[in-house]
């Protein structure tokens, strides 16, 4: 009883009970007061994080549209993150390409995770586990331009190029130079051109009759698209040489060239071509369907005006679409496609180290020929369609804006 008497007699007593209470509560104010702050620096740093991922993965995806190498990509990456506050020392970066989570796993996507451990300041007092904190952003990047006549070369002058009474009227597809060159695209004479679009990493000289669908005016200092077609691996020679020289050629090895003359058909297959130029003589009539023509290094191409060519790319397996594979590595030529009325080249040439002169009335069937290639020159005349699918083409990214999507 005299205990219990005690506790109600201090419980009513008021003089020294705040500073009690007061001392038995400041643990759990100064505790709250150490977590609200901890917890308001985490919050910022997360921010902080998010926006570094998010300029990681923008700067990640310009340099995958431009086709460059894993390693490029990750340092791009790595180099915006330490720009925006993350310390790669510190922290961690994993870049995918593409993706290993959420919903765009595509190979036109990067995502980008940084990780790091956050300081704790006054919360250490009362607890010593470790805070991470990490931060993911996906960037893509789309096509809005498709494109059939693509020049690769960085700084070329002209690098697409069209004069005397050239014509060239293209359905659906642009016209793209990656080159930084004033005059990266130039269009002189009495040449004519029709395109949704012109687009070029320099310059655009246009004195001749210019024709834009669906711009307003060229399209000048454009980032450069990749090489649509470098993913594909070259063909490689194998077994022992085939004599070229009759009316109807199996697909394999040459070795002294092929010199098309007469009535010559091309049976379905890839013909590896080195050591003498494909060439095509006066009057001579070539066809071939489901072919890929690789042209080994140094190996050039001439065709004859008068001579007739109907040609056609695969429609499946891995060189599909692709109907001239130039040795990527090689060293430059010049390749001349010309002939007559008749003629129809349906599929991709695609010369990427090379100089191409275009000077034939003639595309492919339906429209479906593009030209991917160092350079390019035309002097002929045709109209190029872009939806050839049936044909085993794909449509070629011409111009690609890049977004942050996660």
């Amino acid at each position: 009883m005299c205990g219990l008497a005690f506790v109600r007699r201090f419980l009513r007593r008021r003089d020294g009970n705040v500073a009690i209470i007061a001392a038995l509560a400041m643990p759990l104010v100064v505790g709250g007061a150490a977590y609200g702050v901890d917890t308001l620096y985490w919050y910022f740093r997360d921010l902080e994080l998010q926006a570094a991922a998010d300029a990681a993965a923008y700067a990640a995806a310009i340099e995958m549209r431009a086709g460059r190498a894993e390693t490029t990509v990750t340092a791009a990456a790595g180099r915006e993150a330490g720009d925006n506050g993350f310390d790669l020392a510190v922290g961690t970066m994993t870049v995918n390409t593409p993706p290993t989570t959420g919903a765009f796993q595509q190979p036109q996507a990067v995502e980008v995770v940084l990780t790091e451990q956050q300081d704790r300041f006054f919360s250490g007092l009362f607890d010593g586990s470790l805070v991470w904190a990490g931060a993911r952003s996906v960037a893509i990047y789309e096509t809005t331009s498709n494109a059939c006549v693509i020049a690769l070369d960085p700084g070329a002058a002209s690098a697409v190029s069209m004069r005397g009474s050239a014509s060239l009227r293209l359905q659906g597809c642009s016209v793209v130079a990656n080159s930084i060159a004033d005059t990266a695209i130039d269009l002189g004479g009495a040449s004519r051109l029709e395109t949704p679009c012109l687009i070029s990493g320099g310059g655009v000289s246009a004195t001749s009759s210019l024709v834009l669908t669906e711009c307003a005016e060229p399209v000048t200092r454009a980032p450069p698209v990749a090489d649509p077609y470098r993913l594909v691996p070259e063909p490689t020679p194998s077994g022992g040489c085939l004599n070229g020289n009759g009316a109807v050629l199996l697909p394999g090895r040459y070795c002294n060239g092929l010199n098309l003359r007469g009535d010559v058909h091309l049976e379905p297959g890839v013909y590896y071509v080195e050591g003498g130029d494909f060439r095509t003589n006066a009057l001579a009539n070539i066809t071939g369907e489901g072919v890929t023509i690789f042209l080994g290094d140094g190996v050039g191409t001439r065709f004859n005006g008068t001579a007739t060519i109907t040609l056609s790319a695969p429609t499946a397996g891995p060189y599909a679409g692709l109907l001239f594979f130039a040795d990527r590595e090689g060293q430059r030529q010049s390749h001349l496609f010309n002939g007559g009325a008749g003629s129809s080249l349906t599929g991709a040439l695609y010369l990427a180290s090379q100089d191409v002169e275009y000077a034939g009335n003639f595309a492919g069937d339906g429209g479906c020929m593009q030209i991917v290639a160092r350079t390019v020159a035309w002097s002929g005349t045709a109209d190029i369609a872009v939806d050839c699918t049936a044909r085993g083409m794909t449509a070629l990214p011409g111009q690609q804006l890049i977004r942050i999507v996660e």
